[in-house]
């Protein structure tokens, strides 16, 4: 039998580029903070973490519209339900 599963176990290109940087700051070559040179490995994570929250806000503001739009119209019905029994 052959194995046929299409998994790949390579390092990836921010994997490969955070080693570059990484032998590149041990052999002096670069003399960046040791933040930048390990952010190819923190980086992504950070991003997608960054994008969540950003999202979450953008919900939480929509949630928020939505719910003044919901108070406005229901003291408009309110209103009009009003008018029509001082009408009677």
């Amino acid at each position: 039998m052959s194995d046929t599963s299409n998994s790949s176990g390579g390092i990836g290109v921010a994997g490969l580029l955070g080693v570059v940087f990484v032998t590149l700051k041990l052999t002096h070559t670069i003399d960046w903070s040791w933040w930048w040179v390990t952010a190819p490995f923190w980086g992504p994570a950070a991003l997608v973490l960054a994008l969540f929250i950003i999202g979450g806000i953008l919900v939480g503001i929509g949630k928020g519209i939505d719910s003044i739009e919901d108070k406005k119209a229901e003291k408009r019905r309110a209103e009009a339900r009003a008018k029509r029994l001082r009408n009677l």
